[in-house]
């Protein structure tokens, strides 16, 4: 067991009410929540659909995120050591490598984005530095992958001196992002004549509109897509809330926190967004995009450096100390943080994030949703495990011993296993065809509308597989 992994002491888990509200402010406030919101306008929803979805998904999943939150903060355990009790001491590598991989293209992702507000400002400044070649296969130009690694050594730079070196990152970026927002926002209500063309904009999907008639079938997905943006906290929870003070302090603060941010951040995405069809005609859902095209150069460098360092600060608090404990879980004895944060490092590269966010549409049905298929099902098993099977009692011991009674067999639950097979399994044939793997046509709506509803698919199913085969395991042998 190394200290990355072992409970933390009553004596030292200071996170009251304040400081995990300040956690979700501080990760909520990010570019990746703001495109959340815009790409449900460049969807075909108006303002207030978008905004209403995004804090219906928000609340649903806040509902798994204080139930895992749950175990961490009564026994001071990460969610890899959670993972133990259902999964079995090596099984629980599975939904812990899940969710590093998920994590990885989080942290590929934010490490785009900084990296292309670093080619936006070069380009400005260095016009023939945006004008290198394009790269074969990759797709994107030698100078987007040259700023893109740039920003990715910034990172690792920060990985390799420890998380704790981010403290002051994380005390100014949530305002520095808040205020960048506000100001775009003040700046695009006014180009578009105020309030009301941003606030009159109509769906695209009303009577009339070029998606007339596709509300219901994109609001599904979008939901989906939307619950499954933090579906990934939603599991690592414990990683954090193990620090918290009392179960009061991460129900309150996550609640205070989570909704809130993430409803108000949003909205700057969706008001921007709307504001940029009455302004350009087209909806721009990209804000590196957007701030490209201001053409002062000291307003454009400002807002560039403060989304870097905002970005940067997300980037490592959310998507470094979640895998890097889930990597360091494969061999405690041999893998550190430093070393799971810089395998997080390079999976970021290899996943080729550029492609994962290439269009809003891509961003939400493959990625989002995608991954909300796989994870949906690991939150359904943790809390059925934890919470009716368990009924909140863990040995805590046993979960670092190799022969404990949550060993099962060979270290793996066969149970859990097939409990997230199952739950997996209906998403299959929609993501395919969602992807190109197979022609749409040759399956049927319902498997679209499932994968639609892949995380309440993989949730509620495995839920109830789980807790079936549990009790069916407990009856006695004839």
């Amino acid at each position: 067991m190394t200290d990355d992994l072992a409970p933390v002491p009553m004596d030292q888990r200071k996170w009251g009410t304040w400081s995990m509200a300040a956690l979700w402010i501080s990760m909520s406030a990010c570019v990746p929540t703001y495109m959340a919101g815009s790409s449900l306008i460049d969807g075909g929803m108006n303002w207030w659909q978008a905004t209403f979805t995004i804090l219906l998904a928000n609340t649903i999943v806040l509902v798994p995120m204080v139930l895992n939150a749950h175990a961490g903060t009564k026994y001071g355990i990460p969610f890899p050591v959670l993972c133990r009790a259902s999964f079995g001491t090596l099984g629980s590598n599975i939904p812990a490598l899940m969710r590093a991989v998920v994590a990885c293209g989080w942290f590929g992702i934010q490490t785009w984005i900084g990296g292309m507000a670093i080619y936006k400002i070069s380009a400005v400044f260095v016009p023939d530095f945006a004008a290198w070649p394009p790269l074969p296969v990759l797709g994107i130009s030698a100078s987007e992958l040259a700023c893109f690694l740039l920003f990715w050594l910034i990172n690792m730079v920060f990985v390799i001196k420890g998380i704790d070196s981010i403290r002051l990152l994380l005390l100014i970026k949530a305002p520095l992002l808040i205020a960048l927002g506000l100001l775009l926002l003040w700046w695009a209500v006014d180009e578009a004549g105020g309030w009301g063309p941003v606030l009159s904009s109509h769906s695209a999907c009303e009577q009339g509109q070029p998606k007339a008639g596709q509300f219901a079938s994109f609001f599904a997905p979008a939901l989906t897509g939307m619950i499954g943006f933090w579906a990934t906290l939603s599991l690592n929870i414990p990683d954090f809330s193990r620090y918290a003070t009392s179960q009061r302090a991460q129900v309150v603060g996550q609640a205070l926190g989570l909704p809130t941010t993430m409803g108000l951040y949003s909205f700057i995405g969706i008001a921007v967004t709307s504001a940029t069809v009455v302004i350009y005609g087209k909806a721009i859902w990209d804000p590196v995009d957007l701030l490209s095209g201001f053409t002062h150069p000291a307003l454009l460098l400002v807002a560039m450096v403060a989304l870097c360092v905002a970005t940067l600060a997300t980037n490592l608090a959310a998507n470094v100390v979640s895998p890097a404990n889930d990597f360091a879980n494969l061999a405690p004895s041999r893998v550190s943080f430093k070393t799971g944060g810089i395998i997080t490092g390079f999976i970021g590269i290899a996943i080729m994030p550029w492609k994962l966010i290439a269009d809003p549409s891509g961003y939400i049905f493959v990625w989002l949703v995608g991954y909300s298929a796989l994870l949906g099902p690991v939150g359904g098993i943790l809390i059925c495990d934890y919470f009716v099977v368990r009924r909140r009692q863990l040995n805590v011991a046993d979960l670092y011993r190799d022969q404990g009674e949550y060993r099962y067999s060979n270290g793996f639950s066969f149970v859990a296993i097939a409990a997230l097979v199952a739950g997996i399994l209906p998403s299959v044939p929609g993501f395919l065809a969602t992807v190109g793997a197979i022609d749409k046509d040759s399956i049927t709506s319902v498997w679209h509308t499932i994968y639609g509803y892949a995380w309440f698919v993989g949730f509620g199913g495995s839920f109830l597989i789980y807790w079936a085969l549990k009790c069916l395991a407990k009856r006695p042998t004839p």
